[in-house]
């Protein structure tokens, strides 16, 4: 079955969102430390305990999950996208960031909310100036681009992603189709999402694959719709016996190796 459409994930499987966000956390962390002493790794960690109880707290915390929406990226998105439980996010997510951070203050002993605001807005700020992308995605995609269909499917609030392709506009030319779960309306793994992806850019299971490097969305999803997948596993995290992709690489340039004798 000849390959025509590959079908790539976007967060730390093109760009190294990971690596973003622990920058965007090390920069205002060390700054926390100059202010009030504290040690930035331990207030890293009470920040992001913070974050998850405060952001699972949320009456939203349902459609966040359905969406595929994590706490770090509630710590600098803005949400101000058209449906209700977007709006009723954009109206949290200014004080769940400060509360994240004077919280993550209090836990180390400080009472300091005013600093805690600040923080949280440093914190988006430093997350915009900390686009990372991983040392070979450019190189793959210069190879496939023009050699077959390139669609991009990504999990997320549509204002969140798309700002994200904003501050790194050089990915996307290289896509025939742009595809974000929250203008869908449901996220990876649910099979409706990879069935509309199909219908959208004329492609059937068998000559389309799915690539990423998250087991529960990208590689269950596409499963449940009989479409071969690709783990790109650079983490060498342990396998799920429940989940089992197609194949299995640790690079891009290891999954370009792969697509040509496919």
């Amino acid at each position: 079955m000849t390959i025509k459409t590959i079908i790539f994930d976007l967060d730390d499987t093109l760009l190294w969102d990971q690596k973003s966000v622990q920058t965007a956390f090390d920069k205002t962390c060390e700054y926390a430390s100059e202010v009030h002493n504290v040690d930035p790794v331990k207030f890293e960690d009470a920040v992001r305990v913070a974050a998850r109880a405060l952001y699972e707290g949320y009456e939203t915390f349902d459609y966040t999950v359905l969406i595929g929406i994590n706490p770090f990226e509630g710590l600098w998105g803005t949400f101000d996208d058209p449906t209700p439980q977007f709006q009723q996010m954009k109206e949290i997510v200014p004080q769940y960031r400060a509360q994240a951070w004077t919280n993550g203050l209090a836990a180390l002993g400080i009472d300091d909310a005013a600093f805690g605001m600040e923080l949280g807005e440093r914190f988006v700020a430093e997350r915009k100036k900390a686009p990372f992308f991983y040392e070979d995605t450019f190189a793959v995609l210069d190879e496939l681009k023009g050699k077959y269909q390139l669609v991009l499917l990504t999990n997320g609030a549509p204002s969140l992603q798309n700002l994200k392709l904003e501050i790194t506009p050089e990915i996307v030319p290289y896509f025939d189709h742009i595809i974000i779960s929250g203008d869908f309306g449901k996220g990876k793994p649910d099979a409706s999402i990879f069935e509309f992806v199909m219908e959208k850019a004329q492609v059937t299971k068998d000559d389309g694959i799915m690539v990423g490097d998250n087991l529960m969305t990208d590689i269950l999803g596409s499963s449940r719709v009989g479409m071969r997948n690709v783990w790109i596993n650079r983490e060498n995290k342990p396998q799920n016996p429940d989940v089992i992709p197609t194949y299995e690489v640790t690079s891009l340039t290891e999954f370009l190796k792969l697509v040509r004798q496919l």
